[in-house]
């Protein structure tokens, strides 16, 4: 995988396959290399680019450092500088914040987006039936600030998966490697969760998107994510709908087949 300046951050990059780009976002104490189970399907009928966004595996940044602007400007910078515009954007989780981010701020970059889970909580806060929801994701997730601020990262790790993006019992059933990438990139979770507007976007703005949206999640997810894609999907014009079923956070990784099926039936529908 290369490794240029682009946005003024050496940033690792991979390009596979032929035909229509597709450029894979990955979330939060990931990299690039989380889309392997997808990409060989991907790849079959498009320009697959993959990246390791700032801070994570290969590229460098500061973990304390950037915020999700920054994480936009990559993004822009490195469709620019392949010159594939407009591509077509797949995210997952906090992937999928700056995506649809790009997609509002720089809609002649982007053909459609497909974003899984992205976890927009602010969404939730006028939202007297998501309250409880609200309230208890903010708890986990504050356990897990404190104890990365404490330096605990693998517990702070482990913390995460089970309470907030997983379930409990699933720190377990990660292969060892997928564990120690977590680890490594807690203090980038760190500084994103030190940028107040990494889980914001305007409601307003996304209803002047005109390219098709699609949101997923999945029936095994967090209950905070049903809400969040509610609350989008009424606010997107083109948005298109689909839950995974028997998946949760993660389907690029538990149900890969099915994942590309959707993905690329949206991508390639008239």
């Amino acid at each position: 995988m290369p490794v240029e300046d682009i946005n003024g951050t050496p940033l690792s990059y991979e390009e596979m396959g032929r035909g229509e780009p597709l450029v894979l976002v990955h979330g939060s104490w990931g990299e690039g290399e989380t889309w392997g189970f997808v990409v060989p399907g991907f790849a079959e009928s498009f320009g697959v680019v993959t990246y390791d966004r700032r801070g994570h595996g290969r590229s460098s940044g500061p973990p304390e450092d950037g915020t999700v602007h920054d994480d936009v400007a990559d993004l822009v910078a490195l469709i620019e500088k392949l010159g594939i515009a407009p591509a077509n954007i797949v995210a997952n989780s906090y992937g999928a914040c700056i995506a649809l981010r790009l997609t509002v701020e720089r809609p002649e970059l982007v053909r459609r987006t497909a974003g899984h889970e992205p976890p927009f909580l602010p969404l939730l806060a006028d939202d007297p039936e998501a309250k409880a929801i609200l309230e208890t994701s903010a708890e986990s997730i504050e356990a897990v600030r404190q104890l990365l601020e404490a330096g605990a990262h693998a517990t702070g790790a482990e913390q995460f998966v089970e309470t907030v993006a997983l379930g409990p019992g699933m720190w377990s059933e990660i292969p060892p490697p997928m564990q120690e990438m977590f680890v490594r990139h807690a203090p980038t979770f760190l500084g994103e969760l030190n940028d107040p507007d990494a889980l914001m976007i305007d409601l307003g703005a996304l209803g002047a998107v005109s390219s098709p949206v699609l949101l997923s999640h999945g029936n095994q997810s967090p209950p905070m994510f049903a809400p969040i894609i509610e609350r989008l999907a009424r606010a997107l014009p083109a948005a298109h709908r689909h839950t995974f079923a028997g998946a949760g956070h993660v389907p690029q990784l538990t149900h890969p087949d099915a994942y590309v099926a959707v993905v690329k039936s949206f991508i390639q529908s008239t």
